[in-house]
C-alpha cells in the first residue's frame, strides 16, 4: 500500500476533509453571488453595472461598499487565505505516513476550526471569537507541515 491510495485511511481521511473544503471555498463564493443579487448591492466591478437579465435596473450606488455582501467576501478572502495551506501540509503530512489517530484528529480538528471560524464571522461573534477558531486551524496547518517536514528529511 502506498501512502497517497484509497486504501490508506490517512488518505481517504485528507481526501474527504479537502474534498469537504473545496465545497466550502466555491459554497462561499456562490453565498456571495446570493447576498450581492438578494442586496442589489456591494458589486466589485464597473462592468457589473452593465444593464443584463440579474442586473436589470442599475445605479451607480451598487458599486459601494454593501456589508451583507463584503462579509461574504472577507470570509471567501480568508478561506482563501488559509485552506490552500491546509491542502499542502496535508499533502507532507499524508507521505509521512501518520497513525491514523493523529491524522484525523487533526484534519477534522481543521474542518471544524473552518466550520467555526465562518459561523463565527457569519453571525458577527466578537473578534476574539474569530481568532480563536483562526489560532486552532493554524495550529493544526504547522503542526501538521512540521512533522512532515520533520519525518521527510529524516
Amino acid at each position: 500500500m502506498t501512502a497517497l491510495s484509497p486504501e490508506n485511511p490517512v488518505f481517504t481521511t485528507y481526501a474527504i476533509v479537502s474534498a469537504l473544503l473545496v465545497l466550502k471555498v466555491m459554497g462561499q463564493g456562490w453565498m456571495t453571488v446570493y447576498r450581492m443579487m438578494t442586496a442589489k448591492a456591494g458589486f466589485a466591478s464597473p462592468e457589473d453595472m452593465q444593464t443584463g437579465p440579474l442586473n436589470r435596473a442599475p445605479h451607480p450606488g451598487q458599486l459601494d461598499l454593501n456589508d451583507y455582501v463584503d462579509r461574504s467576501r472577507r470570509m471567501h478572502r480568508n478561506d482563501l487565505e488559509n485552506i490552500p495551506a491546509f491542502w499542502m501540509a496535508g499533502f507532507l503530512f499524508v507521505i509521512s505516513e501518520p497513525a491514523l489517530w493523529l491524522a484525523q484528529s487533526l484534519m477534522f480538528g481543521f474542518l471544524a476550526a473552518r466550520l467555526g471560524h465562518f459561523a463565527a464571522y457569519a453571525s458577527r461573534q466578537s473578534h476574539e471569537m474569530r481568532a480563536s477558531f483562526y489560532t486552532i486551524g493554524s495550529l493544526i496547518v504547522i503542526y501538521m507541515a512540521v512533522h512532515g517536514l520533520w519525518v521527510l528529511s529524516r
